[in-house]
């Protein structure tokens, strides 16, 4: 079984399964309880004055919960929410259809945010200060520009790259607020709510195994345990002990440390086929396979928070504790 749980793509069926395991409220939300604090406090600000929250970007690694804090925040505020994805709207005319159609109080999700256009985001600047869109009609001399009013809104922006997002757009948010990886304590309650949600039964310390090799990560976790159910129910009679969580991710080839058959054949490349680095992003990302922002976005920022890789300005080189992960020596 070589199913890698931090792959960009998601089945169908469990984009639906995902959604069903999703907090609703701000207080189901586990883990990162300074930002929590914070954007109940906007919250209730913004519902007792009744106006829009402030605009908020969310910065953080794939998979700790933008997206779910999104949703929250418009089931906290009542109101409905429109969701984009950055790179899919290039044009001017395509973000003034999606502003103009808001209704107040309205929230706007842009995944990957850092990714519009700049034409997109000449369009945002005056909606998200004034309320406004300032159309141009027309070239040259007879060329003019109209103002429409757009109803207040709040834009929830979520980056794993602040610093791709230009100056300009990124002072226009009110709140920024930066996820980190998840305890394996808090992914371990997140792992008994999902199994609640899903039906399955939990014995013994199976959710903390589960827990501890989700690389700190709520999505990684609830994949990881919908495998572990499938190897549940197949092969012994559906429940989760500790034997069976043990088996089953020993089958997922999910090590001690959370890393997948991908990421220790990143450490590999590095140390086996570049000497340990000094290694270029693009090289690698071909060594492997993969696209360059998929190994930048997905797979490194775990290694780095392990501290088995680091990022050099010549390039990735493999740490010691990185060699002792995959069994290699260290280069004389």
């Amino acid at each position: 079984m070589t199913e890698q749980f931090l792959a960009p793509a998601v089945r169908p069926e469990e984009d639906e399964l995902e959604l069903s395991l999703r907090p609703r409220k701000l207080d189901e939300f586990v883990g990162q309880e300074r930002v929590k604090e914070q954007l109940d406090i906007a919250l209730q600000a913004a519902r007792a004055r009744e106006e829009p929250l402030d605009h908020v970007l969310l910065v953080g690694p794939p998979g700790l919960g933008k997206t779910s804090l999104a949703y929250i925040v418009r089931e906290e505020l009542g109101v409905g929410i429109r969701c984009v994805a950055g790179p899919a709207h290039e044009r001017k005319g395509d973000m003034a259809a999606i502003l103009t159609a808001l209704e107040p109080r309205d929230v706007l999700f842009i995944d990957e945010i850092h990714r519009l256009s700049s034409a997109v985001e000449e369009v945002l600047y005056p909606a998200l200060e004034d309320f406004r869109l300032d159309i141009v009609v027309g070239q040259g001399h007879a060329a003019r520009t109209l103002t429409l009013e757009v109803p207040p809104f709040t834009l929830v922006g979520a980056t794993t790259r602040t610093g791709l997002l230009t100056t300009p757009l990124r002072d226009r948010f009110g709140m920024t607020f930066r996820l980190e990886y998840y305890e394996a304590s808090d992914l371990g309650v997140i792992v008994r709510r999902s199994a609640g949600i899903l039906g399955v039964e939990l014995e013994g310390d199976a959710a903390d195994q589960i827990a501890a090799r989700s690389r700190g990560t709520p999505r990684v976790a609830n994949r990881i345990l919908r495998r572990v159910r499938d190897v549940a129910e197949v092969r012994h009679e559906g429940v989760i002990t500790p034997v069976v969580a043990a088996e089953a991710l020993e089958l997922l080839e999910v090590d001690g440390h959370g890393l997948e058959r991908t990421d220790r054949e990143l450490l590999r490349a590095i140390v086996e086929r570049f000497e340990g680095g000094p290694v270029g992003l693009s090289t690698l990302a071909v060594a492997l396979g993969e696209e360059r922002d998929t190994v930048e976005d997905v797979y490194e920022p775990y290694l780095l928070q392990l501290g088995f890789i680091q990022r050099t300005p010549r390039g990735r080189i493999v740490t010691k504790l990185g060699r002792e992960h995959v069994g290699a020596t260290k280069a004389a």
